[in-house]
C-alpha cells in the first residue's frame, strides 16, 4: 500500500518522469525497440521445455524500454509470460518485461529483479504496458540500473495484465512472482544470462513488500537463484496497521485496492458480501483504475461508509492480512532497508518494526532512516544509494549490517 500523498505524488512523478535524477548518459542511441526477439511459444532454455516449472517461459515477444515517451535507451526488451505460483501454491502465469543493455559487454552481467510500487489494479496499468510508451512511473529509476550494465526483470505481478484481479498486497504471491521473473530472465533465449548470473532484488512501497517477501522466500522457493542482496524500502510490513492509519484519509483508496487484491487471492473472503451500494460502485471503478485516478476515487472514504460491516474486523480477513506480514522469516542474503521518517502513507514505525523483526532473527540488515521528505521522495533520493549498495554486493564486498 502507498501513503496518503503517494498516489497523487506518483502522478506528479510520472509527469516529471523523475527527470531530476536522469543522467545525460541516458541519451544513448537506440531504435524503437529490439530488432529481434524470441518468437511466441512455449520453448524455454530452463529445466523444462513444457513450461511447467516456476520461472519457465510461456511466451515472449519483442518489446521496448522507454523511460519517457520516445526517449531512447541502449537496451533490448522482451514482453514475457512466465510460470509462477499463487499464494495458495497453485501454478499460474504472470507477465513481465526483461530489459538487457546493448553495451557490448562480454561475459556475465548482474540481473536485478525489480518490484514496482503501486500502479493500480487495472490491466492497462501494468509496467509492461507502459514501457513501450514511456509511461511507466519507475522507468527512470530502472534506467539507472541498465546504465550500470545490469539486466532488469520487471514483473507485472499476478493478475495485472493477465486474467483475473491483481493480487495487490498479497505478499507471498508478489514475492514468488518477483523470484520467478528472475528465473524467467535467466532462461530467456537471447538475454545472454545464465544459471550463474548474480541476482539483486529491489523494490519500494508495494515493491518493498514484494521484494521483502522475495528475500524471505529465496531460500525455500528459489534457492537456484544466486541472490546477492535485497534493497527494499517503504515496506508496508503490517497491512492491518497501514489500513488503520489510512482509513478515511488521503490514502484510503489504497485500502480498497488492497481489499480487491486479497479477495483475488482468497475468494472465500467474499468481499462483495461486505459492500453496500456505494462500496460496490467504488470497487467496480477501482478494478479498472490506475493509481492516479483510483486514489482520487477512494480518497477520504472510510471503510465504514463503504461496507455493511468492516471485513478487517473479521477473523478470516485478519488471518489473511497477517499472512502477508514482513519480518517473520530471516532473509538468507544481506538487506539494505530504508524508510522516510515523514512517510505519510506507510508509517515509519511499520518499516522500523520490519527491521527489528529481521534483526531479531539474525538477518544482515543495513537500515537507513530518510530524515527529509515523504513517501515518494524516499524512493527517488535513496534509489542511487540502494543501487550502489547492490553494486558492492555484486563486487563481492562484505555487507556490514547495523542491527
Amino acid at each position: 500500500m502507498h501513503t496518503r500523498t503517494s498516489v497523487g505524488a506518483w502522478a506528479v512523478v510520472a509527469a516529471l518522469g523523475l527527470s531530476a535524477i536522469t543522467p545525460l548518459a541516458a541519451a544513448h542511441a537506440e531504435g524503437a525497440g529490439p530488432s529481434t526477439g524470441t518468437p511466441t511459444g512455449s520453448a524455454s532454455t530452463g529445466s523444462s521445455s513444457t513450461a511447467d516449472s516456476p520461472g519457465d517461459i510461456v511466451t515472449s515477444e519483442p518489446s521496448s524500454f522507454h523511460p519517457l515517451p520516445g526517449q531512447p535507451t541502449n537496451t533490448k526488451a522482451w514482453k514475457i509470460h512466465y510460470r509462477s505460483t499463487t499464494a495458495k501454491g497453485e501454478p499460474n502465469t504472470v507477465s513481465g518485461t526483461v530489459i538487457v543493455p546493448q553495451d557490448g559487454r562480454k561475459g556475465p552481467r548482474p540481473l536485478i529483479t525489480y518490484a514496482v510500487g503501486t500502479v493500480g489494479v487495472g490491466d492497462h496499468c501494468a509496467p509492461s504496458a507502459g514501457f513501450p510508451k514511456g509511461t511507466t512511473v519507475e522507468a527512470n529509476l530502472i534506467q539507472q540500473l541498465t546504465l550500470r550494465g545490469w539486466a532488469v526483470a520487471v514483473t507485472d505481478y499476478e493478475g495485472l495484465g493477465t486474467p483475473g484481479d491483481h493480487t495487490y498486497t498479497v505478499g507471498r504471491a508478489e514475492g514468488q512472482a518477483v523470484l520467478d521473473a528472475a528465473r524467467a530472465a535467466i532462461r530467456l533465449p537471447g538475454a545472454g544470462l545464465g544459471k550463474d548470473t548474480p541476482v539483486g532484488i529491489m523494490g519500494y512501497s508495494q515493491g518493498g513488500q514484494a521484494s521483502s517477501w522475495a528475500a524471505e522466500l529465496h531460500g525455500s522457493y528459489a534457492p537456484d537463484l544466486d541472490v546477492k542482496g535485497t534493497a527494499t524500502g517503504g515496506i508496508p510490513g503490517d497491512l492491518l496497521k497501514v489500513a488503520k492509519f489510512n482509513d478515511g484519509l488521503y490514502g484510503s483508496g489504497l485500502i480498497f485496492m488492497a481489499a480487491i487484491g486479497q479477495n483475488a487471492a482468497f475468494p472465500e473472503l467474499k468481499l462483495d458480501s461486505y459492500l453496500n451500494p456505494e462500496g460496490r460502485k467504488l470497487i467496480g471503478a477501482l478494478r479498472n483504475s490506475c493509481v492516479a485516478d483510483g486514489s482520487v476515487l477512494g480518497s477520504f472514504k472510510t471503510i465504514a461508509s463503504m461496507t455493511t460491516k468492516n471485513p478487517l474486523e473479521q477473523p478470516d480477513w485478519k488471518q489473511r492480512l497477517n499472512e502477508s506480514r514482513v519480518g517473520t522469516v530471516k532473509p538468507d542474503a544481506p538487506v539494505y532497508q530504508y524508510h522516510a521518517l515523514g512517510d505519510e502513507l506507510i508509517p515509519y514505525s511499520v518499516g522500523k518494526q520490519v527491521r527489528e523483526d529481521w534483526c531479531a532473527r539474525g538477518a544482515n540488515v543495513e537500515w537507513h532512516t530518510v530524515p527529509v521528505g515523504e513517501h515518494v521522495s524516499g524512493v527517488i533520493t535513496q534509489s542511487p544509494f540502494a543501487a550502489q549498495w547492490l553494486a558492492e554486493r555484486f563486487a563481492g564486498k562484505g555487507a556490514r549490517g547495523n542491527c
